[in-house]
C-alpha cells in the first residue's frame, strides 16, 4: 500500500474524519484490547495509528514507567500531528514513526500488535500478516480490526447509502483491495502462522450521535478516488454526501457503520 493507492483522503482533513472515527470506535475498541489482554507495562505497536487516538489510549494504559507505544503510518501529515496531540497530552511512553507493514516489519520485538482498518487497504493483507509476526515476540498478541461492507443497514432506506456502498467497495476492489475483508481475518491469521485465533463482531449504530455521521464523512473522503476510477462525477458525489448528512441528521432514522470484525490470536511460544 502507498500513501497514492489509499482511497481515503489522508493529511489534516483525513485527520478530522478519523477523530470522530476514533470516538466512534473507542468504546469497541478499547473494550477489545482488554479481552485480548493489553496490560500495564507492555511493549505495543500501533500499525495505521493515524492521528493516534487510540494509540494515546493504550499509551496510558501500559504506563510511563515500563510500557512503550509506537504508532506507524503511512501518512507524515497525520504522524506530525499525532507527536504533537502527545506532546500536549504529556505522554512520554509514545513514538510516532513513518512505516509500511505491506513492506516491512518495524525493528523491534512487541508484545502486542494492532491495526485497525488497514488489512482491508492493502492489496497483500497475508504479507503484512507476515511482517506482524515477525515484529511480534513469541507468546505475543495480534489484535485486529476490519470492515466487512456487506453488513451495512439503515432505516428507512437509503438509495444515497446503497450507492456509496458500491462506489466505496468497486473503488476498493479496482485497486486491489477488499472492503469485505473482515470474515477472511481469522484464516489469514492461520495462513500468517498464528495460534489461539478468536474472534467476535460488533457494529456501532444508532438514532444519534457522531456514528451517524461516519457514513457521509467516508463518502466526502473517498471522492477523488471514486472520480479518477471514473465511477461517479464530481456533481453526484456532491448529491450523495447532501444526502447522506441529511439522512443522518433527520431525527430517528438508524444509520451504522460497516460490520466490523474483530480478531485475535498469539505468536507460537
Amino acid at each position: 500500500m502507498s500513501a497514492q493507492g489509499y482511497i481515503i483522503r489522508g493529511g489534516i482533513v483525513g485527520r478530522e474524519r478519523l477523530r470522530i472515527l476514533s470516538r466512534v470506535m473507542r468504546p469497541t475498541s478499547l473494550a477489545l484490547l482488554e479481552r485480548a489482554g493489553l496490560q500495564e507495562g507492555m511493549k505495543v505497536l500501533e500499525i495505521g495509528c493515524g492521528g493516534g487516538d487510540l494509540a494515546f489510549d493504550i499509551a496510558r494504559i501500559v504506563g510511563s514507567v515500563s510500557g512503550r507505544v509506537l504508532g506507524t503510518d503511512i501518512d507524515q501529515t497525520k504522524l506530525e500531528l499525532a507527536a504533537s496531540e502527545a506532546a500536549e497530552q504529556n505522554l512520554t511512553n509514545i513514538d510516532f514513526q513513518l512505516a509500511n507493514i505491506a513492506e516491512s516489519a518495524p525493528p523491534g520485538k512487541f508484545d502486542l500488535i494492532h491495526t485497525r482498518f488497514v488489512l482491508t487497504h492493502l492489496t497483500d493483507p497475508l504479507l503484512a500478516l507476515k511482517h506482524i509476526r515477525a515484529a511480534l515476540r513469541a507468546g505475543g498478541t495480534v489484535v485486529l480490526e476490519d470492515i466487512d461492507f456487506r453488513g451495512y443497514f439503515c432505516y428507512p432506506d437509503s438509495a444515497a447509502l446503497w450507492r456509496f456502498v458500491h462506489l466505496y467497495t468497486e473503488t476498493a476492489s479496482r485497486r486491489g483491495m477488499d472492503a469485505n475483508i473482515g470474515p477472511r481475518l481469522p484464516s489469514l491469521l492461520a495462513d500468517a502462522g498464528f495460534q489461539n485465533i478468536q474472534m467476535n463482531i460488533v457494529q456501532p449504530s444508532g438514532i444519534d450521535g457522531e456514528v451517524k455521521l461516519i457514513t457521509a464523512l467516508t463518502m466526502e473522503n473517498i471522492a477523488d478516488a471514486v472520480i479518477a476510477e471514473g465511477l461517479a462525477t464530481a456533481e453526484e458525489i456532491e448529491k450523495i454526501v447532501a444526502e447522506l448528512y441529511a439522512y443522518a441528521r433527520a431525527p430517528g432514522t438508524v444509520a451504522c457503520m460497516p460490520r466490523v470484525f474483530e480478531a485475535w490470536a498469539t505468536q507460537p511460544a
